[in-house]
């Protein structure tokens, strides 16, 4: 019975590249594999073909000859013959690719021992003057830090960590299924390798404990809410002399009771009188960076106008450039008028016509023509 072709078989073009050949034996190992297949008698000779296929192409000689001679270039005492010299460890390695996740890893070998310490985070509320300004903040942080009486290695002084009796200090424990050997993390020592027969008496063998640190942060100028500062090696301490986590600071700005903020940009709305709205004026708003300045309302002013300060705004972060500030005013309409003003108002509505309201004459006009057009 002839042998089904190789590339037929992992289901790849004779021109696929080495990491489509790799995808597709990852493929067809996990599906054929006889762990994963336990009610099916053939999935043990499928995996086995699969993984010949494999052997064969994945090596650039062995690609070359069978490319040119079929499984003939294999014959009597080849590659045909089994799985070859390196079948173990091949596939020690794409059992690691296939697997790791199984094993606890996402794909990634877990250091032995020394274990990388937490990431922490720290949150700090900063006001719109300190974002304009920059600051240097000192933040006190509680975290783990390697114990000073044993130097993290979790033994008592004078002692050492003892190399784990069911793994032999490896992490790992090999165990046989089928044709080939799983490797899964050692359940005694849990992957450090080792075990602590006098633990440290301060740390109880953690090899760190919790105290409070007090860390200085650099708050750049214009810095925006929402940002995140990352301190290296400020977190807690590894595991038994591991390298520590990272410290990351989440800025939150407070609401500023005049200011809103708008990347680089400040607005600020800035109610002003129906008199100073229709004959013109002027009025001063103080600026973020401490200082004033003033604007110029020109007469016949409508509310939701906007000025535009150039440079009055926040500093660009790591950068020269400032953004600009926008002042928007709001004519307040008067409120609990007296018989007199009344009178006044009264008058002078009297005395207007259309063209000192053009908005709403030409408002009015529009739906005058609208029910019109309806009517008819």
């Amino acid at each position: 019975m002839s042998k089904a072709d190789y590339y037929e078989t992992l289901e790849v073009s004779r021109e696929a590249s080495d990491k489509e050949l790799k995808s597709a034996f990852r493929k067809k190992a996990m599906q054929f594999h006889p762990d994963r297949n336990p009610d099916n008698p053939e999935a043990e000779s499928l995996f086995k073909v699969v993984n010949e296929a494999y052997e064969v192409l994945k090596d650039s000689e062995k690609r070359a000859a069978y490319d040119r001679y079929g499984h003939a270039a294999f014959e009597q005492g080849g590659a045909g013959q089994g799985f070859g010299s390196d079948f173990g460890s091949s596939m020690s390695d794409i059992f690691e690719d296939i697997f790791g996740d199984m094993m606890g890893g996402g794909g990634g070998r877990r250091s032995r021992g020394r274990e990388r310490g937490a990431d922490l985070r720290y949150n700090m509320e900063i006001s719109l003057e300190e974002a304009f300004h920059g600051k240097t903040a000192e933040i006190d942080v509680p975290t783990s830090v390697t114990c000073t009486s044993c130097s993290g290695t979790g033994a008592k002084a004078g002692t050492s960590p003892k190399p784990c009796r069911t793994c032999g200090g490896m992490g790992k424990v090999r165990a046989s299924q089928g044709f080939f050997t799983v490797e899964r993390t050692c359940p005694s020592c849990h992957g450090r390798g080792e075990f602590i027969e006098d633990p440290c008496d301060s740390c109880g063998g953690a090899g760190r404990t919790t105290e409070n640190r007090n860390l200085s942060v650099n708050i750049p100028a214009g810095i925006e809410d929402g940002t995140r500062i990352r301190l290296s090696g400020e977190g807690e301490a590894g595991v038994r002399g591991g390298p520590p986590g990272d410290l990351y600071i989440f800025l939150t700005q407070k609401p500023h009771e005049l200011f809103q903020r708008d990347g680089a940009d400040i607005f600020c709305r800035v109610p002003i009188s129906m008199t100073t709205a229709i004959l013109g004026g002027q009025f001063e708003v103080p600026t973020v960076d401490g200082g004033k300045t003033r604007v110029k309302v020109p007469e016949g002013t409508q509310t939701g106008k906007q000025f535009r300060l150039r440079g009055k705004g926040m500093p660009v972060l790591r950068s020269p450039q400032y953004g600009d500030m926008y002042i928007q005013v709001e004519v307040e309409t008067p409120r609990k008028l007296t018989k007199r003003q009344r009178e006044l108002i009264q008058e002078f509505g009297d005395l207007s016509h259309d063209d000192n309201h053009p908005d709403s004459t030409g408002f009015f006009a529009k739906v005058k023509d609208f029910f019109e057009r309806i009517a008819e």
